[in-house]
């Protein structure tokens, strides 16, 4: 049986008393004021903001906006945005959200699918332009809408018409010619642009527009080259970019000056277990980090990373999902203890690497393998002799631990160790017994409480 909150308001409750629960912590509570009848107008106004429904649905609302015709322009923009949003708002709160004086409202009835052709051109003509750019994107905007967005003082809206998926030949022509760069490089990532416009895109002043149909793979060979050996370092670095790209450019781009075009060539699909080598010893640390993003690396070049002098770089080495065995013997070696640390609990140690590590000079790295999901007994009893205690507790608190070990770790001197093994769940009652008669308090209270 579903239980109600005690605090649900009654039919009759005042508007004072719902006043007060419009603040109660529960959701429910406050979506059960946001439907009812007798809460005062600004209460649901602040109430719409997280539940809107409730707020549209309330009897009163009706009423309420026929005596206060001003009503949703005293609440917030959030609320009002977000009653326009609901799917089933009716054409008053969208009318009320486009009068609002903040345009986070109107742009809550702009993203609506299902507005009528007189709301696309009043958003259209709207002195904002964050409007005007969302009528610009609206697959249902009228046609003879467009060349006045297309030549809109603002770019953001002209940028909003370039992306559109059909445009006709005489606005591509106007937009390839805009004075705004942004717009341009929206241009030249259309796919319907004819051959003259992507010369002319391709020898475009600005270096970003340049750089964005480098990208591309449809330009004549010639034009592709002639930009993959750009004066520019970032056209260069976006003609590497491209879907398919001639053999010979891997080889240049791996000799590139630039760091940013070689980190291209990193990121690139089909490039030889020898140039990643290559890349992987790359003086850049642009490059190497750029390594990082892929999951084909070869052992060779895996382990030219880890020689990398960043310790954040080597650590996402060891932390990685699946390694070789040679890269997990060279990090078992890397002389940072943080790297060897992270190595520890890796499942897939080698037996040997962690008997190594279990003898590491670093108590971190030997703790680590304590706190590693199967050490094995050999190693728990080896180290729970380890001269570091803060090795000893990670021991105590295993759940392996065999029975030898704690019972020499029952009396070990340090009593944080103790009170590790006091917190052991079904420690046997010999054991128990010795921690209750443990001769610091805390360790007595902690092995009490424990069943």
């Amino acid at each position: 049986m579903t239980q109600t909150h005690p605090d649900l308001p009654p039919p009759t409750a005042t508007a004072d008393r719902l006043t007060q629960l419009s603040q109660h912590p529960a959701a429910e509570v406050r979506e059960a004021v946001a439907r009812h009848p007798n809460t005062p107008p600004e209460r649901l106004g602040e109430l719409a903001e997280q539940h809107p429904d409730a707020v549209l649905h309330n009897p009163a609302l009706t009423l309420l906006r026929l005596a206060r015709p001003g009503l949703l322009g005293s609440w917030s923009g959030e609320a009002v945005a977000r009653l326009a949003a609901l799917p089933d708002a009716p054409d008053w709160v969208q009318e009320a959200a486009m009068r609002h004086d903040q345009v986070l409202a109107k742009l809550a009835v702009a993203g609506r699918s299902d507005l009528s052709e007189a709301r696309v051109r009043q958003l259209a003509g709207s002195a904002e332009w964050q409007l005007r750019e969302a009528a610009a994107r609206r697959p249902d905007l009228p046609p003879d809408l467009l060349p006045a967005l297309a030549t809109d003082q603002d770019y953001d809206v002209r940028k909003a018409v370039a992306a559109r998926d059909e445009l006709p030949t005489e606005l591509q022509d106007l937009l390839l010619q805009d004075s705004h760069a942004f717009v341009r490089a929206v241009m030249a990532r259309r796919l319907d642009l004819s051959l003259p416009h992507l010369l002319a895109l391709a020898t475009d002043h600005d270096l970003d527009v340049q750089a964005t149909i480098a990208r591309r793979g449809d330009l004549p060979g010639a034009v592709r080259l002639a930009l993959a050996t750009s004066d520019a370092p970032g056209v260069r670095a976006a003609a590497m970019q491209a879907w398919q790209v001639p053999p010979d450019w891997l080889s240049r781009a791996a000799q590139d000056t630039d760091p940013d075009v070689r980190a291209a060539l990193a990121r690139r699909p089909g490039v030889t277990p020898e140039l990643l080598r290559q890349l992987a010893e790359d003086p850049s640390e642009v490059v190497r980090r750029a390594l990082l993003e892929r999951d084909d690396l070869p052992e060779a070049a895996i382990l030219a990373l880890i020689r990398s002098p960043e310790q954040d770089l080597r650590l996402h080495v060891a932390a990685a999902a699946q390694l070789p065995a040679g890269v997990l013997e060279a990090l078992s070696l890397d002389p940072d203890p943080a790297i060897r640390t992270v190595l520890c609990v890796r499942p897939d140690l080698p037996p040997e690497l962690r008997d190594r590590l279990a003898a590491d000079p670093s108590p971190e790295v030997r703790r680590a393998v304590a706190l590693s999901e199967h050490p094995g007994n050999a190693l728990l009893l080896q180290l729970s002799r380890d001269p570091h205690a803060g090795v000893r507790r990670a021991v105590a608190a295993h759940p392996a631990l065999p029975d030898e070990g704690l019972e020499a770790l029952l009396t070990d001197p340090d009593a944080g160790v103790r009170l590790a093994l006091a917190g052991r769940p079904g420690l046997p009652d010999p054991a128990r017994s010795a921690l209750l008669h443990d001769r610091e308090a805390t360790v007595r209270a902690e092995a009490q409480t424990r069943p």
